[in-house]
Formats: structure tokens, sequence, C-alpha cells
């Protein structure tokens, strides 16, 4: 039996602190004057500066102690509790991840070591200005878009782009509010017996499945499958009352932060109170409160982005991942971490529940349902009056089309029907910008980016070109950098720019909507104009798939998806499930109140499995195809994977190194495992740096981070060498 560590550590004990430095592991401090918690937040010297840290346990010993040195000062903020110690070792084990970096994952608050105090916050004031100036207008604009939050005067400055003189000028006119308020204030409380939403005969008894489950207690995971407008958001809104009556915590995950503006409405409705928001477009300010409350139990309910998984929940009882096979789960830099993973994760060991919600489920979710890993929830008709659009293809080949249209005739003609009718019609392309290449006529060159090998792709609305790699942008050329000649540039294939050009010449009476994450400075614009629109502020509405993330447009009848073959072709290992994902999200946008919808598919290849798939419906035939050949491939989730990137600005360092690994993979074959590479990535060269892969593909149940760690271990990084190790990779770029 193991010995319980101590709950707390007298003045003067050794104490094993973790810094949020990349260190190897805690250093040795003594406990300070009046003793310190386990998991307490700490400030410690580390040379001449002090860091954050935490109290991880006792510890280890082995020097002269007189040259140990004491916690500088333990932060007035709730202690880490032993699962979350927990959780960052796990989570640190499983991904490869030092266990400093995960801490910082932890530990994503400014301001914590700031002493509690009053501060001067500003928000929305009833007077009106005498005299209305742009720098004003901006101040007042800034803070109408953030609906009643406070700002302290240096963010409201920042955000208006505006000095603080002129926040202090519209105080003083009444036009702006300064308030006195504790920096950290515990959020409304959210009543869980209000009246709900009256739910269908299928949503009530799913509902009552969900509450089961939490009265139960312990540790439990539920795929909630609904299609499209099913009304998941609902039924697992009743899992979160039953929580809040149970005196515990709820943390909400959506995959966009567009999406939160009419969740939180919905939540506010059922509640009547607004839950905390943790996601990127939320203050500092607020970020700092939340992180600070949810601690100490101040906030029932989190609505946030996936690194909301990582704050310090006092009594987390339910966490529900929104739409749960969405790639933006997946953390692409730092700690590679899969949010839905890490959420069946962390609930295990707080023996807390998850609720997996999708139309579409992620064939890893699927398969553990249909192994019983997961238990499984159906909603397979849509809410009210409201039913499941028409889906049908437009067969591309037959189709009379100049090069340099996208739109067929046939969806031509549907949407001026639609608009005709004074309904909303939906294109579709999943590619940002005006054209993804620009090509010389003249010399045959095609402009690539500086840095990466990608093309750039020009951004009409904005006169440049853009790498989506490295975010590097340049003015529109006039001639050719290539050869010189004037005049030849030309743009070729569709993004959603050119598509919104083609339909407003199609379209002249329409009002259009352009609906892409470039063309906002912020995310709260993006969330006002999706509001508009849902509102009928626009006829047709041109978007990538940021449209197909759950919004809700009560108008909108027709989709029409202009290239469906777009995500079937590459290597990647997903790529018929991520389509047939998409399509059938995108397609699920239409009809979702009283008026029927239809989606219409422009596809060259109607013949092919997917697409078969996706018009008749049949997502368990597909499901099971998709996993056989999965089962087959030995590929995740059938076996496991992992990505190691080499980079480095010297390309034969880079690929030597990649050689000595693969020869040396004596750790991979022991546990059963095969190397495949090193080869150059797809985008070989990003920001500068040349890259390349090799994949090791490993049975289910070897101990793939072991071997890994054996591997990795054998070789010496040069200088400018970056390693990075991808456990269960879900993009292969």
């Amino acid at each position: 039996m193991t010995q319980a560590l101590p709950d707390f550590y007298d003045e003067g004990a050794l104490v094993a602190v973790l810094t949020t430095q990349p260190l190897d592991g805690p250093l040795d401090y003594l406990a300070p004057e009046g003793g310190v918690m386990a998991g307490a937040f700490v400030e410690v010297p580390l040379g001449p500066r002090r860091v954050l840290g935490v109290v991880w346990g006792p510890g280890r010993g082995g020097f002269d102690l007189k040259k140990a040195r004491s916690i500088g000062r333990v932060l007035d903020v709730a202690p880490m509790r032993g699962e979350m110690q927990e959780f960052l070792r796990r989570a640190g084990d499983y991904t490869l991840t030092p266990l400093p970096a995960m801490l910082r994952l932890a530990t994503r608050a400014p301001g914590l070591s700031d002493p509690p105090s009053m501060q001067k916050i500003y928000r929305l004031g009833e007077g009106e200005p005498t005299r209305l100036t742009d720098a004003r207008a901006r101040v007042l604009e800034v803070l109408r878009d953030h609906g009643g939050l406070g700002f302290t005067l240096r963010e409201v400055s920042d955000l208006a782009g505006v000095t603080s003189s002129v926040v202090k000028g519209l105080v003083a006119q009444g036009a702006v509010l300064e308030e006195d308020t504790p920096r950290d204030t515990p959020f409304a409380r959210l009543d869980p017996d209000l009246p709900a939403k009256a739910l269908t005969e299928d949503q009530a008894v799913a509902a009552e499945q969900l509450r089961a489950g939490l009265r139960a207690g312990g540790y439990g995971t539920t795929l909630l499958r609904g299609v499209t407008g099913s009304g998941k958001t609902e039924v697992y809104l009743e899992a979160v009352a039953e929580a809040l009556r149970q005196g515990g915590q709820a943390l909400v995950l959506l995959p966009e932060i567009a999406l939160t503006a009419e969740f939180l409405m919905r939540v506010e409705a059922r509640f009547g109170a607004r839950p905390a928001e943790w996601h990127s477009g939320v203050t500092m300010t607020e970020r700092r409160r939340v992180w600070k409350m949810v601690g100490q139990g101040g906030a029932q309910m989190v609505v946030g982005a996936r690194s909301a998984l990582f704050l310090p929940f006092q009594n987390l009882r339910l966490i529900v991942v929104d739409e749960e096979h969405d790639t933006s789960y997946k953390q692409e830099d730092g700690a590679l971490y899969h949010a839905r993973d890490m959420a069946v994760l962390r609930a295990s060991l707080c023996g807390a529940r998850v609720v997996l919600a999708s139309a579409t489920p992620s064939l890893e979710s699927w398969v553990n349902a249909e192994a019983g890993k997961y238990e499984r929830l159906d909603l397979d008709a849509r809410f009210g009056v409201a039913v499941m659009p028409e889906l049908a293809a437009i067969d591309m080949r037959a189709e009379t089309l100049p090069s340099n249209r996208w739109i067929s005739p046939s969806l031509q003609s549907a949407v001026n029907a639609r608009v005709a009718a004074g309904e909303q019609a939906l294109l579709f392309l999943n590619r940002r910008g005006y054209a993804p290449t620009t090509i010389c006529r003249a010399c045959g060159h095609q402009i690539g980016c500086p840095q990466c090998d990608a093309r750039m792709v020009e951004h009409r609305f904005q006169k440049r070109l853009m790498c989506h790699q490295c975010g590097e942008s340049a003015a529109m050329p006039e001639a050719c950098p290539s050869c010189g000649v004037a005049g030849k540039l030309a743009a070729v294939g569709p993004g959603v720019e050119r598509l919104a050009e083609e339909a407003a010449a199609l379209f002249p009476q329409a009002r259009i909507a352009v609906l892409s994450s470039d063309l906002f400075g912020s995310a709260r614009a993006l969330k006002e104009q999706i509001v508009e629109i849902a509102q009928g502020a626009a006829d047709i509405i041109i978007g990538t798939q940021l449209v197909a993330k759950g919004h809700n447009f009560p108008l909108l009848t027709l989709v029409g998806v202009i290239d469906a073959d777009l995500g079937l072709q590459g290597s990647d290992l997903r790529a018929a499930e991520r389509t047939f994902q998409l399509m059938r999200q995108v397609a699920g946008r239409a009809g979702r109140a009283e008026r029927a919808g239809r989606a219409l598919l422009q596809t060259f290849q109607p013949e092919h499995p997917v697409i078969r798939a996706i018009l008749a419906g049949d997502e368990e035939g597909f499901w099971r195809a998709e996993a056989e050949g999965r089962r087959q491939a030995g590929v995740p989730p059938f076996g496991r994977m992992a990505g190691i990137i080499l980079s480095s600005p010297d390309m034969q360092a880079v690929f030597d190194l990649g050689e000595t690994l693969a020869r040396r993979d004596g750790p991979i074959r022991a546990v059963g495992a095969q190397v495949f590479g090193p080869a150059p990535a797809p985008i070989a060269r990003i920001r500068g740096r040349h890259r390349v892969r090799l994949l090791v593909k490993a049975p289910k149940g070897a101990a793939l981070q072991a071997a890994v760690s054996e591997w990795i271990a054998q070789v010496r990084l040069p200088a400018q060498m970056r390693l990075t190790v991808d456990i269960d990779p879900q993009s292969f770029y």
C-alpha cells in the first residue's frame, strides 16, 4: 500500500515545487513561515527571478539543506487538487509532454500573483456624448460589442485604439460608467430549477438517461448522437441542470468561438444567468476572474475552448464536448493533446460524467460506443416540425459551365427560386481567399511563399497574397516576380471571395454575406455578423467550414456545396470520414425551422462511395465500412500511431537525423511496431525550416509512449534542430 502524502507542510519542511520553467522536474524549497498546503500556488526564487510554481509533494533532499532557499510567497488562490496533479501527470505521460509545459497549460491566467484588491472598471453608460468623435465612437462600439462586460482602463483603451483620456472624457459625460469593483467576484448563480423548454419524447428519454447517470455517480461517457437540428443542446443542458442540483460544476467545450454567442443566450434562457466564458476572445481581467472563481467554487458552469479543460475545477461533475468530431479539438502546437480524449481522462480521475455530442461522431467515438465502452443515445428526428433536408447530387460532368465559373446552372436556378421566396441560400466552399494559386501566363511561374513550400493565396478583398501556413503576406504584384512581365498574372481556382464575386454577378438583386475567419478583425465582429444573418440580413451566405459548426439560420432552406470532392483526395487516413462529416454538417444547416430544406452537392464523382453514403443517409453503413477498412489496415482506432516531425534550417541535417532514427529502430520493433520514413513532410518547408516526418504504426495494446521515448533518447539534437512527437496524429501536413 502506498503511503499517503501529507496535506500540509510545516514551516522549514523540505517541499518539491514544480515550476512552469523548462526544467527536468520539481525543485526543492523550504516551506515558508506559517507552513504551506500541498498543491499551493507559490512564488519561488529561481536565480535572480521569482517564478510561479505549485507545491508538488515532499522534497527529495540529498544536498546540504543550509543551501535550500525558502518559498517566497503563497498566492491567495485555491490550492491545486490531487486529481488535477494526477491529470497533468497522466496527460503529460500520454502526450510525451514535460510536466512544466503541462503546468503552463494549467496556469494560463494573467495576474495570478496579484494580491486581492479593488480596481476601477469601465462599462457602457446611459448618457450620450456632446460630440461624437471617431475615437469616442470606437470606445462606445467596443463596450457595446462586449454586451455589458467591464474592462480595465488599459483594456478598453487598447481594444479601441485610443488614449485613456478619451475614455475618461466619456466618463465625465456619463456615456461610460466608472465603477470600483473587487478584482475577482463570483459569477451570478445559475438556477437549475427554472422551467426548461418543452422536450419531445425522444429528447425527454435521452435527458432522463443522462440525469440518471449523474445521480448514479462515478465516471461514465455517453455518446449523444443526434441528427442536425434534433435538439442535442437542450438535452445536455438538462444534464448540466442535474450537475448543478448536486452542487457540482459543469464544463461545456465548444469547437468554435463564434458559436458561443448563441449558446450563451440559450444557457441564460435556461438558467437565468450567464455562465463563465473561457476562450481567446475573453479579456485578461475576465480570464483571471474565471480561473480564480472556478477554483473557489464561484463559477458553476464554464463554456470554453479546449484549454478550459485545464481550469482548476473544485467539484467537476460533468464535461460536455459539443461537436466532438471537430478537428479544432486537437492542439497542434506546444502540448499536442486532443481535448476529447483528455476530457475522458480528466472525468475518469475525478469521477465525472462525459457527454460527447455530435450529428456525425468521430470513428473513434463510434467504435467505443459499439464496443460498449461508451453508452449511446440517439436522436433521430428534428425538433418540432422541422424535417431533414432532401439531399441530391449535381453531376458536374453533365453541366455546361465556362472554365472560370463554379456555380452550375442547376444550382443557380435553385438559388434564384429560394431567394424569390424570401428564404436564404448557403453556398459552401472550404477554401479561404480569392484563389488558391496565382500563375504567370507568360512564364508559368506560380507565386509561392518565400518561407514555405506552399503557394501564396490571393485575398482580393485585402489586395494581398497570404500564406496559410506561416501567415506571410505581401502586396499583390503588378508584374511576375520571376519573368518581370506585367499584366499576365492570373488567379487559378476558386476561393470564397471569388465565389462571392461570381454570385454578385449571377444574383444582382440578392444581399450577399461572406463568412470566412480571415475577413473579420475580431471574434466579436464575426459573432455579430452571424447574429445579423440569422435575423435575415442576407439572402445568400457564402462560407467556409466555419458555417458548418452548429449555427442556426432559421430562414436557410438551400445549401449548395460547390466542390464536394475537395476533401476526398490526399494521404490523410481520415479523408473519407472528414468529408462525410463536413458534407452532412453543412447539409444540416438547411431547413432547421418550419420550412423544408434541400442540399445540393456539386460533384464530378457522384458514384464515389462517400458521396453515395451522404446522399443515401446510410450513416451506420458508412461507419461500418470505414471501421472495417481501418481494422484491416491496423490504423486508429484499431491500432496506434505516432508522428515524429524533425525540422531545421539545414535540409541535410534534418534528413541525416531522420535516417539515423530510422536505422536505430530497435525500441520500436521491440513492441511490435514499424517505422515509416523519413520522408519530406507534405509541406516540406514552413517559416524557413525544412521538415521531415517519420510515422510509427503500432498494434493497439503496444506500450507506444515508452518505446518512442527510448527511441528518440538515442539521438542528440544538433543546434537549431527541433523534434516534435505527436501521439495519435490528426493531421499529416
